[in-house]
């Protein structure tokens, strides 16, 4: 009996030398080489357990017989006891030891079946780390004594093959527009409606007025006024672009996002017009083109910015009109603003407060439709009425070129307007060039 014990001893140390880490293709041949030892075991453990009845019923008898047991006899079925639960215990463990080599080798063909190489960065599963661990391998050399906890270190992570399978991206479908430029030119003018191609105006031309005092019976001075008939002819405003019809199909808002950039293109490119077409061929005549030049008065201050547009307001007011804006670029409005008195301080007052551009008692209209450097004050309603013909049409079409054929849509924005320069003499405009 103890000799078969030994080999069995023997054969649960070998098992510590099973090798822990396979490279490459997974190696069936660990766990074959602990699936043989266990079965040793377990006949071993048969036959112990038989010689442990056999030596009970064998005290049995014996007891009956004197009353009594004699110490060999309970030496022997001691010693037949203790190496019953060993042999017992060695099994537990192998059969631990073949379940994780077999938890290991089903992880490592899967790892090769993802194409995978098994190299030390690799992410382990909990069998794997099981069975590889050193003090599993020391508590198996050294005859499975005494209790061993493992406590895996192969926590579930965002990686593959661990929880990462179960995280799911978050969409955000608000789309991200590039930034639009704020179109303020527009709302400065008086604006109205037209139902032709043309618009047609009376401007006064000629004043001269030779009122004055007059005996009676005298002849009164005669004084002459004139007008001349002006048009401003509609004018049209367009672009399309091209979009295939799977592409409308399948992006539920590509049509939506497609009309608004359409339409805001459009506005864009009125608002430059209206500050500063130079009327040839379809552009219209923006206001930058008729508004009087600026004319330096001699003997007042025009050092700054402000001084600049103090003596445009000047030359308005000498014009006989009265201002209700100043248009600039926003870098010469922040110049403006940046302008400090002798002891440091801003002229306009605490930059934390909240306060809309105003400058001489006047709303300012920063916007980078104007060039930088370029200014102009001026009564905006006074001086030229918009006229809309159509407002912004946003139509999408397969009528074009091989459209059709093709699986492709046009979309197409269109507008049309005229703009009747009334009173040029109420806009002044110049720039910020100091010598």
């Amino acid at each position: 009996m103890s000799k078969h014990l030994m080999n069995a001893a023997s054969l649960a140390a070998m098992a510590a030398a099973v090798p822990s880490a396979v490279i490459g293709a997974p190696r069936m041949e660990a766990a074959g080489n602990t699936a043989e030892l266990l079965a040793q075991v377990k006949a071993e453990l048969g036959r112990i357990g038989d010689e442990v009845k056999k030596t009970a019923e064998d005290a049995l008898q014996q007891a009956k017989k004197t009353g009594d047991l004699t110490a060999e006899t309970k030496a022997s079925a001691d010693k037949a006891l203790s190496q019953y639960h060993e042999l017992s215990g060695a099994m537990n463990k192998l059969e631990g030891k073949l379940e994780a080599l077999e938890t290991r080798n089903l992880d490592l063909e899967q790892v090769v079946a993802q194409g995978g190489r098994g190299g030390r960065d690799a992410q382990q599963t909990v069998g794997q780390e099981i069975a590889g661990d050193e003090r599993l391998k020391a508590y198996v050399a050294g005859g499975l004594q005494g209790n061993l906890v493992l406590q895996p270190k192969n926590a579930i992570t965002t990686v593959g093959g661990s929880g990462g399978g179960l995280i799911w991206p978050t969409e955000d479908r608000t789309v991200a527009s590039m930034p639009r430029q704020r179109l303020a030119i527009r709302a400065l003018l008086l604006q109205a409606t037209t139902e032709s191609d043309v618009v047609k105006y009376a401007r006064q031309t000629t004043r001269d007025n030779n009122a004055g005092m007059t005996a009676e019976g005298a002849a009164a001075p005669e004084s002459s006024y004139g007008w001349t008939q002006a048009e401003a002819n509609v004018r049209k405003i367009a672009h399309v672009t091209h979009i295939s019809d799977e592409a409308l199909a399948d992006a539920g808002q590509l049509q939506a996002e497609v009309d608004g950039e359409l339409r805001y293109g459009l506005d864009l490119e009125e608002e430059a017009q209206i500050l500063a077409g130079d009327g040839t061929g379809q552009n219209l005549t923006g206001l930058i083109t008729v508004a009087s030049a600026f004319a330096a008065p001699a003997g007042l201050p025009n050092a700054t910015r402000i001084d600049r547009l103090r003596l445009g307001l000047l030359q308005l007011a000498l014009a006989n009109y009265s201002a209700n804006g100043i248009t600039l670029h926003p870098t010469d409005w922040a110049a403006i603003e940046l302008l400090k008195d002798t002891t440091g301080r801003y002229i306009f007052g605490n930059p934390n407060e909240q306060a809309s551009p105003r400058l001489w008692s006047l709303d300012v209209v920063p916007t980078v439709s104007h060039s930088v450097g370029e200014w102009m004050v001026g009564n905006f309603l006074l001086a030229a009425t918009l006229y809309d013909r159509q407002q912004n049409e946003v139509l999408i079409s397969s009528e074009h070129g091989t459209n059709f054929v093709d699986g492709m849509k046009t979309m197409k924005g269109t507008k049309r307007l005229a703009m009747a320069n009334k009173r040029p003499s109420a806009l002044v405009t110049g720039d910020f060039t100091f010598a």
